[in-house]
């Protein structure tokens, strides 16, 4: 049977009219393969940005509930922190320290016996000298150039742990068992880490990608953790700082961290 060349064009340019748009006219045109441009999904996410990320935290409201664990709850949720049961492979990500630890520099014998002895917010301080950062030999751990955030790359962390002695404030936990089957509820979209892994807090990196604020701050029912740009004169942590007298953790020590405390 033959076809001449007029009416075979003629079926080719129908069949291609009905297969246009479907993944095999794609593929047959080029647009699908390695060679064409992929055109990005479109987002809806507007990602939360600053100069210098940073956190004031109000001792004052924290305090005021007592044995309240909200902000931390919500962290170790959010970031699938495994819960081992015991102080000895315990991993923080946010806790509570009595003050007198916290800040061994404010001691002094007329300092208040409540404060003294309160039980103080602690995390990683995103210092702008990171020591944890100089002694990285793989550069797991590394400063965001755009927003100061001190990141972990866990996938290039290989266990050596000089970060976590480098670290004056003891942000830093190691996984010295496999910290998955201790995860209470997992969290799909947060990764989970290995043995012989350092983890610390990010500034929730991952919420503020999507425009949201940190879950700690996010969580806390007394509003005690305000959360933004130090580089902005206008935002809100700048007006406490202005309004209010804070100390840091440790601040002779030239790490320059960014957690602030109103007393």
């Amino acid at each position: 049977m033959k076809i001449d060349r007029r009416k075979f064009i003629k079926f080719t340019s129908l069949t291609t009219i009905g297969l246009a748009g479907t993944p095999i006219a794609r593929a047959l045109t080029g647009e699908d393969s390695l060679l064409a441009p992929v055109k990005p999904e479109p987002s809806l996410d507007n990602p939360l940005t600053a100069r210098r990320w940073a956190m004031v935290i109000d001792l004052r409201k924290c305090l005021s509930k007592e044995g309240c664990t909200a902000c931390i709850n919500a962290c170790h949720l959010t970031h699938n922190v495994p819960d081992f049961g015991n102080p000895k492979d315990e991993v923080k990500w946010v806790w509570k320290e009595p003050f007198e630890h916290a800040f061994h520099e404010q001691e002094h014998e007329y300092i208040d016996e409540k404060l003294k002895h309160a039980p103080t917010l602690v995390m990683c301080n995103h210092c702008d000298n990171p020591p944890c950062v100089r002694v990285c030999p793989t550069q797991a751990t590394f400063k965001r150039e755009t927003d100061g955030v001190v990141m972990m790359d866990w996938h290039r962390c290989i266990g050596c742990r000089y970060c976590v002695v480098a670290c004056p404030y003891g942000s830093r936990s190691f996984n010295w068992r496999d910290p998955r089957p201790f995860i209470k509820k997992l969290q799909p979209d947060f990764p989970t880490r290995t043995r012989g892994v350092v983890e610390k807090c990010t500034f929730c990196e991952e919420r503020l990608a999507k425009g949201l604020l940190p879950a700690c701050v996010e969580a806390c029912p007394e509003k005690a953790l305000t959360f933004g740009d130090l580089e902005n004169p206008e935002s809100e942590v700048r007006a406490l700082l202005k309004e209010n007298y804070t100390i840091r953790r440790k601040p002779a020590l030239g790490t320059q961290p960014e957690i602030y405390y109103i007393i």
